[in-house]
């Protein structure tokens, strides 16, 4: 059912949108930038996956008043109460970071497989790095999201993000801070480094002098033959026919020309042998089929 609009439409893409980048090396740089903040998002997501600080650190803010208590939550499910899980102390955001940073690694390979294959083009990289900023995106606003469950200590933003992590901060947690500030800081990068491929995509996308749109090839080709300056102008094409060799026996008007198959046959018939007369009588195919016997006959006549 979406074949015939599918295809006029792809067919108008590939036709209207340039297939090449604009600044191929800048690629192949954004491309190695992006390979270690991978790697440490998968080391940082995946430490922290399920719950190695993320509960310590919620403790440690409430403990100094920064944000609210762990303990409600608990509480609130024990008296069956409806509450919420701040954001940024969320089971979802730990996982979705980890699902994030795999999806991350396994893109990057297969667009630089695809770009050596000259397979990756800006338009399939416009829709790609989209998607990835969204979730970038998505990753920094949960790690940054606020904390109002308890009015009387309410946060805007989790406290190892403001505060520090020094003093008073507890120094077993200190390690774990850092860890936390490390994962906002790569997903910060990451969405830097996706919206900057995003703005090379978009500027490979528009069609210029250096760089046109591909056209296609049944009406380049009529271009090719129509335009004035071209190699393949009709007085070109005549002369170039005129000098391929001649047929062998055509020169001289339209008859039949005369192969080494013709004369062999002619020969065998008796036509082109000098003083005979050639025998009407049967056809070649007779004496053949009959043997030397009735050619012999056929020649004491």
């Amino acid at each position: 059912m979406w074949i015939p609009v599918i295809s006029p439409l792809w067919s108008f893409i590939s036709t209207a949108i340039p297939t090449q980048w604009r600044i191929k090396k800048v690629f192949l740089y954004l491309a190695c930038a992006e390979l270690p903040f991978i790697v440490a998002a998968l080391a940082l997501y995946g430490i922290a996956d399920p719950d190695t600080y993320r509960t310590s650190l919620w403790q440690e803010g409430a403990n100094h008043g920064w944000n609210s208590d762990p303990i409600e939550i608990l509480y609130a499910y024990a008296n069956y109460l409806p509450i919420k899980v701040p954001t940024p102390w969320n089971q979802f955001i730990t996982s979705f970071n980890v699902v994030f940073a795999v999806l991350s690694m396994f893109i990057l390979l297969v667009k630089v497989f695809l770009y050596i294959m000259d397979l990756f083009w800006p338009l399939l990289a416009l829709l790609v790095h989209a998607l990835l900023i969204v979730l970038a995106s998505v990753s920094i606003y949960n790690q940054a999201g606020s904390d109002y469950s308890d009015s009387a200590h309410p946060s805007r933003v989790p406290w190892y993000l403001t505060k520090g992590c020094g003093p008073p901060v507890a120094t077993n947690l200190h390690g774990y801070c850092l860890q936390a500030q490390g994962s906002f800081a790569v997903a910060s990068c990451l969405l830097g480094l996706y919206t900057l491929y995003f703005c090379l995509a978009f500027m490979s996308c528009i069609p210029t002098k250096s760089h046109p749109a591909p056209r296609n090839d049944q009406s380049s080709k009529q271009s090719d033959l129509e335009s004035p300056g071209s190699s393949f102008t009709e007085e070109k094409w005549e002369m170039e026919m005129n000098r391929l060799p001649r047929t062998p026996g055509t020169s001289g008007g339209m008859k039949s020309p005369m192969t080494p198959r013709t004369m062999a046959f002619k020969t065998l018939d008796g036509s082109m042998s000098p003083g005979r007369r050639p025998n009407k009588d049967l056809p070649l195919r007779h004496h053949i089929a009959m043997g030397e016997e009735t050619w012999a006959s056929s020649k004491k006549r």
